[in-house]
């Protein structure tokens, strides 16, 4: 009985291992070469170091936090954006939000099988849409790779930090995502209240089941308003 119980404990062990890289695994799948990452635009080498007239300024920040809220299926998500830790991420998003670019985009991309965001962002509502641009560098990436629940960072390109566009996720409880070539992804705001109103679509799961993917619950983004 005791030899019994000891190749059991090992046996638990090995599983929850195994467990362990497989959750890992699925990350790095999930936001490096996986259906969940941002298409690097064809027109657009990896290599770019400057980013076109296009990109709004980081001047935009004016290098302090900006407050506001965040509609997302009707509900108000209210938020910080870190002008100082992320000028070219927070720059970037104020300027689409101020235009109207966000308001009615479907965010198209729930994971719940050992990371936990919801990716938003997408005009094309697949995850290779973004606003005609893209822009590097990375800013304020987390130095352990935890990324905190609440959290608002930008998804890009698996291995190019000039990848980023309009496309970002938010993270409803704390996540790992290892760092790749490029490095991590660029934090530039925090959800400070509410992020209770997203339990309709988290518990909703994903469409047709599954770890990724489509939200089960259609889930729009409405009025972004920031000051």
């Amino acid at each position: 009985m005791a030899a019994r119980g000891k190749r059991d404990n090992k046996l638990a062990i090995v599983v929850s291992a195994a467990a362990v890289l497989l959750a890992i695994l699925a990350q790095f799948i999930y936001f490096s070469v996986g259906p969940g990452y941002v298409a690097p635009a064809a027109s657009e080498p990896a290599a770019t170091v400057s980013n076109s007239p296009l990109v709004p300024s980081p001047e935009l920040a004016e290098g302090r936090d900006w407050t506001g809220t965040v509609e997302v299926n009707g509900k108000a998500l209210e938020v910080t954006i870190d002008g100082a830790k992320a000028p070219q991420a927070a720059a970037n998003f104020i300027a689409l939000a101020n235009k109207g670019f966000y308001k009615d985009l479907s965010c198209h991309r729930l994971t719940n099988g050992g990371f936990y965001v919801l990716q938003c962002g997408d005009p094309n509502g697949d995850g290779t849409g973004g606003p005609g641009y893209s822009w590097g560098p990375l800013e304020n990436t987390p130095v352990d790779n935890v990324y905190m629940k609440g959290v608002i960072a930008m998804a890009r390109a698996g291995n190019d930090g000039n990848s980023n566009g309009s496309q970002f996720f938010i993270v409803y409880e704390d996540t790992t995502i290892p760092s790749d070539s490029a490095g991590g992804y660029s934090v530039f705001g925090k959800i400070t209240k509410g992020l209770e109103n997203l339990k309709p679509i988290i518990d909703g799961g994903v469409a047709g089941g599954g770890s990724d993917g489509k939200p089960a619950v259609a889930t729009i983004l409405g009025a972004i308003s920031l000051k």
